[in-house]
C-alpha cells in the first residue's frame, strides 16, 4: 500500500489505481458512464474526466497485421503509440511456429477467428505479400490499406519503413 500525505489527508494511491482499473474494465464491457458511476459510487463527470485524461485518439477502429516482419518490435511499438485496436505482427519464424504447433482443425478455426475479428475494424493495415494482400482485401469488409512486402511466397523477414506506417496512421487518425 502506498500512502501519501497531501495537506491533512492521507491518500491511498493503490485504492485510486484500483478504482481507475474498475472504471476502465466496466467501460470496456459496454457500461455507460452513468452506470459505472452508480456502481462505483462516484460522479459521472469523474468518469468523463478520467477518459479525457487518458484519451489517445478518437475515430476509426484500426487493426494492423503483418508478416514476415524483420523489425517487428518497432512496428508493434508504433501501433501501441497510436492506440491501435488490434496488432498481429510476426517474424517468419513466428509464422511457421504458428502453423506447425496446431493440427488442421485448430489452425483452420484460429484463422477463421482472426478473419471474423478483422471484420470488426473500420480500417485494416496489412503488411505482407501480394497474394495475401489480395486475399485480405476480399475477406475484410472495411477499408484495407496494403503495403506489399514482396511477391508470394516471401520466405524471409522483411524490413518495414516505420516512418511510412506512421505517415499512414497520421493520415487516418487526424
Amino acid at each position: 500500500m502506498k500512502l501519501s500525505r497531501i495537506g491533512n489527508k492521507i491518500i491511498n494511491s493503490k485504492r485510486i489505481e484500483k478504482i481507475i482499473n474498475k472504471v476502465i474494465a466496466l467501460r470496456e464491457k459496454g457500461y455507460s458512464q452513468t452506470q459505472v458511476a452508480k456502481e462505483l459510487g462516484v460522479e459521472r463527470t469523474f468518469i468523463s474526466r478520467l477518459e479525457s485524461i487518458g484519451e489517445v485518439r478518437k475515430g476509426k477502429k484500426i487493426a494492423l497485421i503483418g508478416f514476415p516482419i524483420k523489425n517487428k518490435e518497432e512496428i508493434i511499438e508504433l501501433g501501441r503509440k497510436y492506440g491501435l485496436d488490434y496488432l498481429l505482427v510476426m517474424t517468419e519464424e513466428e509464422r511457421w511456429s504458428f502453423l506447425e504447433n496446431k493440427d488442421g482443425l485448430e489452425l483452420f478455426n484460429e484463422v477463421i477467428e482472426i478473419i471474423v475479428k478483422l471484420k470488426e475494424f473500420d480500417l485494416v493495415i496489412f503488411l505482407g505479400s501480394n497474394m495475401r494482400l489480395d486475399l485480405i482485401e476480399k475477406l475484410v469488409e472495411g477499408d484495407v490499406v496494403g503495403i506489399e512486402l514482396g511477391k508470394s511466397p516471401i520466405k524471409e523477414d522483411k524490413y518495414v519503413d516505420v516512418s511510412k506506417i506512421e505517415e499512414l496512421l497520421q493520415s487516418f487518425i487526424e
